[in-house]
């Protein structure tokens, strides 16, 4: 039974959500363009003495030449979903990115040549960073606060994009596959989405629940899916793994921990959007699962993803290589992620630091 303290406590946090956001828990939002760059400093001096410079920041951002933010990364650590969009040509794109914070991603597309780009975040927490990186970068691109990220698909009006990022995500909702599943009508038909999250690296079809924070200290963190189970899943939803790269927990120099008693890293996945699930030779289950008007047809609009243009991305190289799983045409996770070096560092353009000379 929930107690008195138990209401109280839930109701501070509500009360202090919503006195800090002016949304309701759950509402989304869209946010008009703002006039903060007339304000902004646009001297070195100013800017480094201003509370905008001195805030938190997720990425380090360099706002001024050689003024940079401190974000939470060490300047060599890989930014996954930075690397495997370069796999992309944007040109004249439409693109989605998830869980923006200040918005890297989204100057990385624009740059690239995506003609539209829509970010979007749970709380309105970064709005004052996101102009001022769109200031400073001279870039435009739209931004809306969507509350829970599970029905995604309805949030945002059932529009198509070509490619979505969706990197971050996965650990930090309940039910992964129902958030996964709620922003798969989006993609355009053959278009591409990067998943990235955490995994254990371990065989088997399992996800490892985050009990007293045994594997991040970070609140808000749940799941470690399995690599074998996250390839099962992007297949399930029709999403055909195409490339990854990999990145070992044992790498990552964090007060958050990330490393338990089990090999663990964070995948970031290329996939391409495909029409049917995408079952192995020896797996009758997962196509009959996807017939069934249960589970699967009620918390995704596969009619909206019919329904959505063909997209006209295009990819850098091939995607055929030794992983390749010629039974399913698409990448083989597993033996990908065991065989193939992971990455330890990078320079800077392949990191958590945006600069302002930085492209695609």
């Amino acid at each position: 039974m929930t107690t008195e303290k138990q209401v109280s406590i839930t109701q501070r946090l509500r009360n202090s959500f919503e006195y800090r956001t002016g949304l309701r828990l759950g509402q989304q939002h869209d946010h008009p363009k703002h006039s903060l760059g007339q304000q902004l400093p646009d001297q070195p001096e100013e800017l480094q003495a201003s509370d905008l410079f001195k805030d938190w920041w997720y990425y380090s951002i360099e706002l001024l030449p050689g003024l940079i933010t401190r974000g939470i990364y060490a300047p060599d650590l890989p930014m996954l979903p930075r690397m495997m969009l370069r796999r992309c040509l944007l040109n004249e794109t439409s693109c989605l990115d998830v869980g923006t914070m200040e918005g890297l991603i989204p100057v990385l597309m624009r740059r690239g040549g995506a003609r539209q780009v829509l970010a979007v975040d749970g709380l309105d927490h970064r709005l004052a960073q996101l102009e001022a990186v769109k200031h400073y970068y001279d870039v435009d691109f739209d931004y809306k606060t969507v509350g829970p990220l599970y029905d995604l698909a309805a949030k945002l009006g059932g529009r198509g994009f070509d490619l979505i990022n969706y990197s971050g995500i996965l650990y930090h909702v309940f039910s992964p596959l129902m958030a996964l599943g709620g922003i798969r009508p989006l993609l355009k038909r053959g278009g591409y989405m990067i998943v990235s999250t955490n995994v254990v690296v371990e065989e088997g079809y399992f996800m490892e629940f985050n009990n007293a924070g045994r594997m991040q200290s970070e609140a808000g963190t749940f799941w470690y899916i399995s690599v074998e189970l996250l390839d099962y899943l992007l297949r399930y939803l029709r999403l055909a793994p195409m490339d990854c790269l990999f990145l070992p927990h044992t790498s990552v120099r964090s007060d958050r921990k990330y490393v338990f008693n089990k090999p663990s890293g964070y995948l970031s996945v290329l996939c391409r959007a495909v029409d049917e699930v995408l079952p192995t030779r020896d797996d009758e289950w997962m196509a009959w699962s996807a017939q069934q008007p249960w589970e699967y047809h009620w918390n995704i609009d596969w009619g909206l993803a019919a329904r959505q243009p063909l997209s006209g991305i295009e990819s850098r190289g091939s995607f055929d290589n030794q992983f390749f799983r010629r039974d399913v045409n698409c990448l083989d996770l597993w033996k990908a992620v065991q065989n193939t070096q992971p990455l330890t560092s990078v320079e800077e353009s392949d990191s958590h630091v945006l600069r302002l000379s930085d492209k695609l």
